[in-house]
């Protein structure tokens, strides 16, 4: 497997190349989609044998015995993360925006404060207005260019109305892998709010070399609050599968989401489970630490380039391949940043402002790409914004 190289996407119902042109002007023929957070690289090779045995097969039926899936998520968190995870304590939704949902629904009632630390993963925010709660923003400390957590500006914030905190872990669009001890001020959080934290970990496996993801299960004092989310699908870029676990340990809180999943008639894809169970193995493992080191080395190029414009800055990345811009040191307008960005580099990136409060002044570009991409970008960009050098 090489990452380097091209794969041509347009054409192939991609909503991040057949879209960008619609949602940002960013011609197809010849603009760099640098927005939606899928990567450019097809899976292992086990993925794609799995799909190919369904095809020889050639009946697409009900999926049963889930046996082997359940245990190759089971397997991929004690190895992959230390954790230990029961196969009654899985449940598979149709990815984590709909995990998401799902929490919203079964733990909290129309009304409620869901508190987010912004800026934060935007899908957040409009699943919690959607189902008619009340979005509660926490903002991060920006500290030198890396987020911090508040808690004393949080506590001061809290009026009783919150009944649950949304944490996503490593952090999107900050790229911050937390410290135990920033899980553990966020568990105490909890417990002094009396909130139910659901830990969106979908990003855990695509950490940087040098850095630790930790598992918020291995924080104390947690677990009788503790909804835990996490997918095959960001890790091995099989996002289009929609397949997504929740986990949940405590059995209280268990059967209240399993209530909650039979009424809604949810079940899973089986295409998903096919992928997933042939992704989490040894062959999928060897994968990622080769994916993850190659996303270290697009980061790099992506932030030494973007860093020598003047007024840019781009936060240090631990985690994910999304790369998160901040512009306020141009003294530019968003409007102006952001047109130089698509109309002059002709780069589709995401705007900062969805991400909530503290975004306003950022774009987040997606570094999952060939090389060759990241290296092109960057020129674009230092030349759209070189009246700054």
């Amino acid at each position: 497997m090489t990452f380097d190289t091209p794969i041509n996407r347009f054409g192939t119902h991609s909503v991040k190349w057949d879209s960008m042109e619609a949602f940002y002007g960013v011609p197809a023929k010849d603009g760099i989609a640098m927005w939606v957070a899928d990567m450019d690289f097809r899976p292992p090779t086990c993925v794609q044998a799995a799909l190919e045995g369904m095809i020889a097969h050639g009946v697409y039926g009900y999926y049963g015995d889930d046996a082997a899936y359940l245990d190759a998520v089971r397997w991929w968190m004690q190895t992959r993360h230390g954790w230990s995870v029961e196969r009654d304590q899985i449940f598979t939704t149709h990815g984590l925006v709909n995990g998401t949902a799902m929490c919203v629904d079964a733990f909290t009632k129309p009304g409620d404060g869901v508190v987010l630390f912004t800026p934060i993963y935007h899908a957040f925010a409009r699943v919690i207005k959607g189902a008619g709660r009340q979005v509660v923003e926490c903002k991060l400390a920006n500290v030198n260019g890396r987020y911090e957590m508040d808690f004393t500006a949080w506590d001061a914030q809290m009026t009783g109305n919150e009944t649950m905190l949304i944490l996503c872990s490593p952090h999107n669009p900050g790229g911050r892998v937390w410290t135990h001890a920033e899980l553990q001020g966020v568990a105490d959080f909890c417990t002094r709010h009396k909130l139910l934290l659901v830990s969106d970990e979908i990003h855990h496996d695509l950490v940087m070399p040098g850095q630790k993801h930790t598992v918020m299960t291995a924080i104390p004092g947690i677990s009788e609050r503790l909804v835990m989310m996490t997918a095959t699908t960001k890790t091995f870029n099989i996002a289009g599968a929609h397949s997504g676990n929740v986990i949940i340990a405590d059995p209280k809180l268990r059967a209240r989401f399993a209530e909650r999943m039979n009424a809604m008639g949810i079940s899973p894809n089986s295409f998903g489970m096919f992928m997933a169970t042939a992704a989490y193995s040894a062959e999928g493992a060897a994968w990622v630490d080769q994916l993850c080191a190659y996303l270290d080395g697009n980061a790099k190029i992506f932030n030494a380039g973007i860093n020598q414009i003047p007024g840019l800055n781009s936060m240090p990345l631990e985690a994910t391949y999304l790369a998160w811009v901040d512009f306020a040191g141009t003294g530019m307008a968003q409007s102006e940043f952001i047109d130089r960005v698509q109309k002059q580099a002709k780069i589709a990136s995401n705007h900062g402002t969805p991400f909530g409060a503290g975004g306003e002044s950022f774009l987040r570009f997606n570094l999952a790409t060939p090389r060759a991409v990241v290296v092109e970008a960057v020129q674009r960009l230092q030349a759209a914004f070189a009246d700054l050098q």
